[in-house]
């Protein structure tokens, strides 16, 4: 690798781990938190949601305009901008119950999102830009430190919170993220590039990249809903505390980091695997989720191995249908479009739009069945949708197979290869 790939192998893999390490602390003990403060399962399942509408509007935004806006200065600003507002989100417990602290949170996590929109707008740009050829098997290989942030946010953050209380979870990543701004001003190279009169609108003209788009947003749509009611379920059905709750939590995203690496490099590979993965993955979720409660009409007790278990099969399945989207969209691109860190900061836009959408129709919706039916028919719902997308994208793979297309006459190129002996 070159010295500009190495420099932002190293960056990237940093805004990973410690963007998705302060995100992921709030899912074993901030609901039980709100409870106390006067807030409903549905409010909770709000604040939540909040986050990913704000995240999707700033990755539209954000993804059209990086060239102006730079790439890495979009970056470090998202840094800085996250982690102030995780270190004010731990002075949350000093509001008073009631509409002030419901308010505040919403005030906060929306800023918050904004700053992880450009953050991670900007890193999927640059990585398929300068990794043209590998997009897979590079985002394959930073997941690793996406899964260990997810992996040490919940225990770490469950384990502070018991121990010291509300705000040190907070104020100690909060510092960490902020410590991240510097390193990164430092090591992350300069891409310069010209903007494009390129718009989202064209690229949601193919049908391959809106089957696509569904099944992004069934897989985050399942995150979201797990992040807003799967502590209080553990909490109420085994009498877990927190820190358990946090080691539960676990059997989500180690599995995810565990396989991605290897996922990456395999539908790099061997591309036409895409289809395949992204279904059989969907599939591998949505029977994930049946089973997670269990779905009610089972009639089985639901033990706490069996929701550990489902945890690590919804894990696996997400690497194995999540890795292969980003790829697969740039795959599907039109030939008219022009290549560039601009396309793909609509393409890395798009995905980031999607997957907020999905984050919050998962705990506004899971939250509301949730509270009005039990969590047992919200898994199950959302079950539901996995299965959906994994045949709808089935049957267009099926079609795309016998046909030798998608979107055109032929399969073009990536947008993001460059000139032979160029990095950028």
């Amino acid at each position: 690798m070159t010295r500009q790939q190495i420099l932002t192998l190293i960056s990237i893999a940093s805004v990973n781990f410690s963007s998705m390490i302060c995100y992921s602390i709030l899912g074993p003990f901030f609901p039980n938190e709100a409870v106390k403060k006067g807030a409903s399962q549905t409010d909770i399942g709000l604040i939540f949601g909040c986050y990913a509408v704000c995240n999707l509007i700033g990755s539209l935004i954000l993804g059209k305009y990086i060239v102006q806006i730079g790439a890495k200065f979009m970056l470090v600003t998202g840094l800085f901008v996250s982690s102030g507002c995780t270190i004010l989100f731990g002075l949350l417990d000093r509001v008073p119950a009631g509409p002030p602290f419901i308010a505040l949170c919403f005030i906060v996590r929306s800023i918050d999102a904004l700053g992880f929109a450009a953050a991670m707008t900007s890193s999927f740009a640059m990585t398929a830009k300068i990794f043209p050829n590998n997009v897979a098997t590079v985002l394959g290989s930073l997941e690793i430190f996406t899964g260990l942030g997810l992996i040490l946010g919940p225990p770490v953050g469950g384990w502070f919170y018991q121990s010291f209380g509300y705000e040190v979870p907070f104020m100690l990543l909060g510092c960490f993220l902020l410590i991240m701004v510097p390193f990164n001003i430092y090591v992350l190279p300069t891409i310069d590039a010209d903007a494009s009169k390129d718009s989202f609108f064209r690229l949601l003209t193919n049908v391959k990249i809106l089957l696509i788009c569904y099944l992004i947003f069934t897989l985050s749509a399942g995150l979201g809903f797990l992040d807003a009611t799967l502590s209080l379920f553990a909490i109420e059905k085994f009498n877990l505390s927190p820190g358990y709750v946090g080691l539960i939590m676990l059997g989500l995203s180690l599995p995810y980091c565990l396989a991605s690496p290897l996922m990456g490099y395999f539908v790099d590979k061997y591309p036409a695997t895409r289809s395949w993965f992204m279904v059989t993955g969907g599939l591998a979720t949505g029977l994930g989720f049946c089973l997670l409660g269990p779905a009610p009409f089972l009639n089985i007790s639901g033990p706490l191995w069996l929701l550990v278990i489902m945890l690590g099969v919804i894990g696996f399945s997400l690497g194995m249908t999540a890795l292969p989207t980003f790829p697969e969209i740039i795959t599907c691109v039109d030939q008219g479009y022009e290549e560039g860190l601009s396309t793909l900061g609509l393409v890395s836009g798009l995905f980031g739009a999607v997957w907020s959408f999905g984050m919050f129709y998962g705990p506004i919706v899971g939250g509301f069945i949730t509270q009005n039916l039990n969590f047992e028919w919200a898994a199950l719902i959302q079950g539901g949708l996995a299965f959906l997308a994994a045949e709808v994208n089935a049957l267009l793979s099926e079609q795309r197979n016998q046909r030798h297309q998608c979107g055109g006459a032929r399969a073009p190129a990536p947008p993001a290869a460059v000139v032979p002996g160029k990095t950028a």
